[in-house]
C-alpha cells in the first residue's frame, strides 16, 4: 500500500467523483463484496477467500478474521441443509463523492447464494439487498484503498447471511398489554407433510396473491406505502391486503387500539397494528382471528407468517412471510432488511435462542 497522498494534491471536498475514480471505486467494492459472499460458499473450502489488493492493512485485518467467521458459518450451514454452492453479487454505485484524500461512495449490494441442486419448483438460491457506506483513500500513485464498510442494516431482522451480527432489542410497543401470547412453537422438524390445500379455502382470501406480492416488493417495494424505519411488519399488512385482508374503522384516536387494522396518508392516521410486530400479533390472532398460532415453525406453507422474539422478553421483534414451501423446507422472505426466499432452518439455525410464533394466515 502506499502512502497517503499530500492534502494539497487532492480533491475539493464534498466533489462528485470522476468517472474514472468511480469506476476504480466500483471494481474494489465489486471484488471485495464478491469474496465476502464466496466465505459463506462452498468455494471457500477449496479456495479460502483472500483479500482484495486495493484494502488497506488495517481492514485486511479485519477482514480476514471476519472470512474466516463466515467460512465457519457456511460449514454450519452446509450440514444444516446443505448450505450455499455458489455466490453472485451485483452493484450499484448510488452516489460517489471525493472530499481530500477520502472518497466516500454509496452502493447496493444485490446478492443472490445459490442452493445446491435445487430440485424443479424449488428457489434456486437466497437473494438480499443491502445498502452499503464504503470509505475509501487515496495513495501517492493516485490511486484507492479501500478503508472501511458500513453496512447499513436495521439488525431488528435476521442479518444477511454474509454479515455477522446478532438481532437486537426492539422497543416495546406503546399499546395497552393484551396478557399472555399462546405457548413459543417447536423448531424440531417432526416428518409431518405440510398440508397441500390453501390454509382455509373457505375464507376469501387470495393466499396466492399474499405470497406473490411478496415476490414482488421484497426489494424494492411497493410505491403506493410508505416506508416505515423497521419495515417488516408494514411489508407483511401489505402482502395481507393483496391477499383479501380488509381494514377496519379508526382514527387517530383509536390508531393504538390492537383490534383496529388500517391505513392513512400518515403515520399518526394509521394504526399500530399495521407496522407494529407486536402490535400484528395481537390484532392477526387475538382480535380479528384471521390467523391461528401453529404449534410448530415446520406445519407452516405458502403465504403463513412467522414473528420472533429474539430475547425471548415477551415483545415480537420481526415478521416474515413463506414464500415457497416444499417437503422438506420452507422459504421465509421480509423487509429489514430485504431478504429473498432464506431457507427456514437457515433462520432457526441462526438463532436459537429466539422464541417462534407461525400463524396460519
Amino acid at each position: 500500500m502506499g502512502a497517503t497522498a499530500p492534502t494539497a494534491q487532492a480533491d475539493e471536498p464534498g466533489t462528485p467523483a470522476s468517472a474514472e475514480d468511480t469506476a476504480q471505486f466500483t471494481g474494489i467494492a465489486q471484488a471485495y463484496l464478491q469474496k465476502r459472499a464466496e466465505a459463506v460458499t462452498a468455494l471457500s473450502a477449496e479456495l479460502p477467500p483472500s483479500t482484495s489488493a486495493d484494502v488497506s492493512p488495517d481492514l485486511a485485518e479485519l477482514l480476514e478474521a471476519d472470512f474466516a467467521a463466515l467460512a465457519e458459518q457456511g460449514r454450519v450451514l452446509e450440514g444444516v441443509n446443505g448450505g450455499y454452492s455458489s455466490a453472485e453479487v451485483d452493484l450499484l454505485v448510488d452516489q460517489a463523492t471525493v472530499s481530500g484524500n477520502t472518497a466516500t461512495v454509496e452502493v447496493t449490494e444485490d446478492t443472490k447464494l445459490h442452493y445446491p441442486d435445487p430440485q424443479p419448483g424449488e428457489p434456486a438460491y437466497e437473494e438480499y439487498s443491502l445498502p452499503h457506506t464504503l470509505t475509501y483513500t487515496k495513495a501517492v500513485d493516485g490511486t484507492w484503498d479501500l478503508t472501511n464498510d458500513l453496512a447499513r442494516v436495521d439488525w431488528t431482522g435476521p442479518a444477511p447471511t454474509t454479515q455477522l451480527t446478532q438481532p437486537v432489542d426492539v422497543p416495546a410497543p406503546d399499546s395497552e398489554p393484551e396478557g399472555d401470547k399462546a405457548a413459543a412453537a417447536g423448531t424440531v422438524n417432526d416428518g409431518l407433510d405440510p398440508p397441500t390445500e390453501e390454509p382455509d379455502p373457505t375464507s376469501g382470501y387470495n393466499y396466492g396473491n399474499m405470497a406473490s406480492y411478496a415476490d414482488r416488493h421484497w426489494k424494492r417495494g411497493n410505491s403506493d406505502y410508505r416506508v416505515y424505519g423497521n419495515d417488516c411488519t408494514n411489508f407483511i399488512s401489505q402482502a395481507m391486503r393483496a391477499g383479501g385482508w380488509g381494514t377496519t374503522s379508526g382514527s387517530a384516536m383509536s390508531r393504538k387500539d390492537n383490534n383496529k387494522w388500517f391505513y392513512a396518508s400518515f403515520t399518526w392516521t394509521t394504526s399500530y397494528t399495521r407496522a407494529g410486530a407486536e402490535n400484528w400479533y395481537w390484532f392477526a390472532s387475538k382480535h380479528s382471528k384471521r390467523t391461528k398460532i401453529l404449534n410448530n415453525v415446520w406445519h407452516m406453507v405458502r403465504s403463513d407468517v412467522l414473528q420472533a422474539d429474539w430475547r425471548r422478553d415477551g415483545i415480537i421483534d420481526h415478521s416474515m412471510i413463506v414464500t415457497a414451501r416444499t417437503s422438506n423446507e420452507a422459504y421465509l422472505t421480509y423487509h429489514t432488511p430485504s431478504t429473498h426466499n432464506k431457507k427456514l432452518s437457515t433462520i432457526v439455525a441462526q438463532n436459537r435462542g429466539a422464541w417462534w410464533y407461525p400463524h396460519r394466515t
